[in-house]
């Protein structure tokens, strides 16, 4: 008998015996480019489901959530809490676009309930080709594993030019101090990567910063 938990492993579960679980993959693709085109131009905002509305860094992202929005600039967020939330709720409450991409999780993610644009993921790959694919930037602010994952691909698949190269924009200097410093003294100085490697990173801390910077690419770009 199947276990539940052995069904929860998504790749696993995908066998020769199951392949019409590819008509479920090949349908989020499709629900995807069907309805995130609307939303460019766009940023996809990254960082920790765990705070709280009174955590700086929630209200951080709600201020900026808003300044994108006043600016054209829709928001994109795995559409959970904590950082999500905040910035979708900045975004809709100044009337601007807020794109909610939920992930159905064992351990279930609530949708939180300012994101006015929503789509629902089984399979990560699938949700990830969204956050890239419609965003100008990506803006990362503090985090745990699903916020690093995302951040490490994006720089990955620049850095392998996979994709068309566009900032990593870095919120909160302290935080990411540990991690910048080690990339700098240990992934540098034993060139497993390259000094312009490193430079695909951006730290700003500074809301009209991030917002003239991502009004900037917009402007060349369409």
């Amino acid at each position: 008998m199947e276990k539940k938990s052995d069904r929860q492993y998504v790749i696993d579960a995908i066998g020769a015996k199951d392949s019409w679980r590819m008509f479920r993959i090949m349908g989020e693709f499709v629900d995807g480019f069907e309805d995130l085109p609307d939303v460019m131009p766009a940023v996809s905002i990254f960082g920790s489901a765990r705070v709280k509305p009174q955590d700086p860094y929630y209200q951080f992202a709600e201020r900026l959530g808003a300044e994108l929005a006043k600016n054209g600039i829709s928001v994109i967020t795995g559409g959970g809490g904590g950082i999500m939330e905040a910035a979708n709720k900045g975004a809709a409450g100044a009337g601007g676009k807020s794109v909610g991409l939920n992930i159905e999780l064992p351990m279930e993610q609530k949708p939180n309930d300012y994101a006015n644009v929503r789509l629902s993921f089984r399979y990560f790959f699938c949700r990830k080709v969204m956050f890239i694919k419609y965003a100008l930037a990506y803006i990362v602010l503090p985090g745990g594993f699903g916020t690093l994952d995302e951040l490490s691909e994006a720089i990955t698949l620049i850095q392998t030019h996979k994709i068309k190269p566009f900032p990593v924009i870095l919120v909160g200097r302290d935080y990411w101090k540990g991690l910048m410093d080690w990339i700098n003294s240990t992934l540098l100085k034993h060139e497993h990567i390259s000094s312009g490697d490193i430079e695909i990173i951006k730290q700003m801390d500074d809301i009209d910063e991030i917002v003239k910077t991502i009004v900037g690419i917009r402007d060349i770009t369409t």
